[in-house]
Parts: C-alpha cells; structure tokens; sequence
C-alpha cells in the first residue's frame, strides 16, 4: 500500500484507517505522568536501573528523578494504539502547523517528508497496556527523568546539564496489563502537546506496507544478552530501535541519516538484563521474576559482615581491614581495604611506593613489585547489577567496585556506547572505564596471623 500526497496548493488530507491494517503493527501509548500506586494488589512489570550511581544518585532519590524506578500497572490503563493516518500537502508545513491540523485531543506522530508535505498518524485509547516515558524533560508527562551519566557516579544534579545528548523525550516502555505483562520498547516519547514530531532532517521512512517510521537524532540502542541475565550470559549484539519499535543495525555513527539494515528476526521485547542506550545515560531492565533471583540488600550486608569477621589483613602493616557499611560513600575510612589492581594484592592504606615516572597514581606493591593503581575497595550496593550472590572476591579495574566472580566477569566484557560511534566496557557500579588486559582483578587476601 503506498500513500500519495495532494500536490494542491491548499491543505488537503489523505486518510487511512489503521485499526485494522496496523492490528499487528508498532503500538505507541501515551503517558500522563500518573503516579504509581503499590499495594499488595498492584503488578510489578519489572524495573528500570541506570548505570553508574551504585543504589542512588549523589544527592539522593527524589521523585521521578531517581537511579532506579519500578514500572507498576497503573490504576488505569493509558494506552493508545494506531488509528488513522493522514498525508498533508501545503506550500509550508511548519511544525505549528502539523499540530494544528492535528487533533489535540489525540496522541499523534508527525512526519515532515518535505516543506510541503507531512504525515500525521493519530492514535486512539488502548486499554490493554500501560506507558511509562522516560526522557531529559522534567515535564509532567516524563516518568522517568534521566540525565547524563559521567564516570564515577556523577551527573547534572538539576537536570538541565547545557550538554546533554540525551534527548527530551527519549523513548517509552510499553507493557501488556495482562499475562505475560510483555514489556517493549520505542525510540522517543509524546511532548506535552501529545505529539512526536520528526522534522524534515530526522531519518524516516515509508515501510513497505505504506506505514511511517523513522529515528530519533542520536537513537536509542538495546542490547539483549545471550542466555537471559544470569551466570551464564553472553553479550548480545547493539541494535537500534525505531519510533515504531523496529529493530535496525546500527548506523555509521549515532546521528547519520541513512539508517541500518533492518532486523527482521528480532525484536523490541524487553528481557531480563537488556541494556538501553539514550546517548548518555544506560539503563538495565530487570523483570519481576529476574530480581526475585538477584541478591537482596540484606544479603549483600551479610557477604560483607562475613568477609569483615574473616578479619583480613594488610600484609605490611598487620592490621585489621574492614569494609565500610554499604550506606559509606565517598569518603574513605582508615580501616578500608586498598588494592593494586594491577595484582590484586590487598593492603591497608599507606603513602609510600609512589613510582612517578609511571604517573601520577601509580604505585608499586611491596607483595609482587608490579606497579599500577592503588585505589581503595568499595562493595558494589546497587543488588539489581548483580548475577549472583557470591562472595565478593573480585574488583573492576581501576575503581575498585568489589563484586562476585560472575558479576564482575560479565560486566567487563559488555562493550557500552560511548559517544557517536565508540564503545566502552565500564564498572556498572560507577561508569568508570575500564583498564587493563581484563578489567577486573581477583583480590588477593591476608588472613589474620594469629
């Protein structure tokens, strides 16, 4: 089915009704910002974790701006499905007037092919599935405002970084009120005049069945691990997702305008441990039933009193090491552990060693003599990064975010975008790059000598 627009001077309309031709086709819902409600009834279709702030952000969790968010049903459905599509033809079709010829009362999609010519797609009430937007804006109808992630923990605490590559309104998760609650995600999300607006410079589409679709100017990347989310996960491959919630290979680089090659055998399902990229901050998706095997808070406090009462030492100075609570952040204390990540030998704090002809950090350890970073040891607090609840006997290099084998080893080989085109593996728990021929480190330990 292919669509043609009226070359006619004044506005004229084509109009398809999508109800039935699009049955199968993209879902796209609205999003009016209503709170969740939790109670002993209520759903829980999975959560949101954004990499790299380890629990919470820095100046705490505060409403819709947050490091991890519970996607719950909500009280009532706010879904919206394809309903009608119309082609718009006039000398100038400028941004005000797409919306205005669109109905206001409805969500909407507008494509600007030309300055002459645009498609509308309206959409109407779902009251099958539930939307949740996430995005830069801090408007009402954002559920999730996220902003940009920089290595170790910190980001624009206001939100309005000058910067930012994270779009406004991102992208949306949508998911099925019903069995199997079937969460799914979409390249950008509806403004507050209910509309998504890809202008004449925005890479789009006629499909072959005469639908729209198209890109967001830096995307949005998800990537599916090999195996589900658990001790034995493999990296996935880096796809990118449509407005409609096509899958493409990615483009050349994050804003090209000729997009990939699409991916007809996967899709926009959302699995347990699927990675989102907005182009400055990446989110995890935990499912209910993959947290219910994840390691709980408490339980990361009772690996860490354990390791603590095994009463390791510094093989120099001999004294007791302990590991800071889990609510510690920043500032070290004097009984912290410290390592050379280069070895993994573990050591109380101490000022010699210094090698500054190696650089400014680098330190030389008294154990094996290698020299390299010598970074005090963190317990990685965010449990939802976890695969396991193992003894937390390995750290990335060179933060030193202390973790189980299994965590640790996946998380190193999981390349996460950076930038236009470049790729990264980095501590889930900080963002920090990591460095050396691995990225992590089994820490070596000294036992009490008495």
């Amino acid at each position: 089915m292919v669509l043609e627009g009226s070359t006619a001077d004044a506005v004229s309309s084509q109009t398809l009704d999508l109800r039935r031709t699009c049955a199968k086709a993209s879902q796209i819902f609205s999003s009016p910002g209503e709170a969740f409600i939790l109670n002993k009834d209520s759903v829980k279709y999975g959560e949101l974790i954004v990499l790299g702030y380890n629990g919470s952000l820095a100046n705490g969790d505060k409403g819709r701006r947050r490091s991890r968010l519970a996607l719950s049903r909500r009280p009532k459905a706010n879904g919206v499905k394809p309903d009608v599509i119309h082609h718009i033809s006039t000398p100038l079709v400028s941004k005000a007037r797409v919306e205005a010829l669109s109905n206001k009362g409805q969500h909407s999609i507008s494509y600007t092919l030309s300055r002459s010519h645009s498609v509308i797609v309206e959409y109407t009430h779902d009251n099958e599935t539930d939307m949740f937007q996430i995005g830069r804006s801090t408007e009402s109808m954002i559920d999730f405002v996220v902003t940009d992630t920089a290595p170790g923990g910190t980001g624009n605490s206001d939100g309005q970084s000058a910067q930012s590559t994270i779009s406004r309104y991102a992208c949306r998760v949508i998911c099925e009120r019903g069995p199997p609650y079937t969460a799914r995600i979409y390249a950008a999300g509806f403004d507050a005049s209910r509309n998504i607006f890809l202008g004449e410079r925005a890479a789009k589409w006629r499909t072959p069945d005469g639908l729209m679709d198209g890109l967001t100017t830096n995307g949005v990347l998800v990537m599916h691990p090999t195996g589900g989310f658990s001790e034995d996960s493999l990296p996935g491959v880096w796809r990118e997702i449509s407005v409609c919630g096509n899958v493409y290979a990615l483009r050349e680089s994050r804003s090209a305008q000729q997009r990939g090659k699409l991916v007809e055998n996967e899709s926009n399902v959302l699995q347990d441990g699927s990675l989102i990229d907005l182009c400055g901050a990446t989110l995890l998706w935990r499912t209910t039933e993959g947290l219910q095997r994840t390691p709980t808070l408490k339980q990361l406090e009772t690996l860490r009193q354990e390791i603590n009462a095994a009463r390791p030492q510094c093989p120099v100075g001999f004294n007791t090491l302990v590991f800071p609570s889990l609510a510690q952040r920043e500032v070290v204390e004097k009984k912290q552990p410290w390592a050379y990540v280069n070895c993994g030998h573990v050591h109380g704090y101490h000022n010699w060693g210094f090698r500054k002809e190696k650089g400014e950090h680098e330190r030389e350890c008294p154990m094996c003599r290698r020299v390299g970073p010598y970074v005090p040891l963190w317990l990685g607090c965010e449990a939802g990064l976890y695969l396991d609840a193992g003894q937390p006997s390995h750290a990335f290099c060179p933060c030193g975010h202390v973790c189980s084998e299994r965590t640790v080893k996946y998380w190193s080989q999981i390349p996460l975008p950076h930038g236009t085109h470049a790729f990264h593996a980095a501590c889930p728990f900080c963002g920090t790059w990591l460095t050396g021929e691995q990225g992590q480190i089994k820490l070596i330990f000294q036992g009490p000598v008495d």
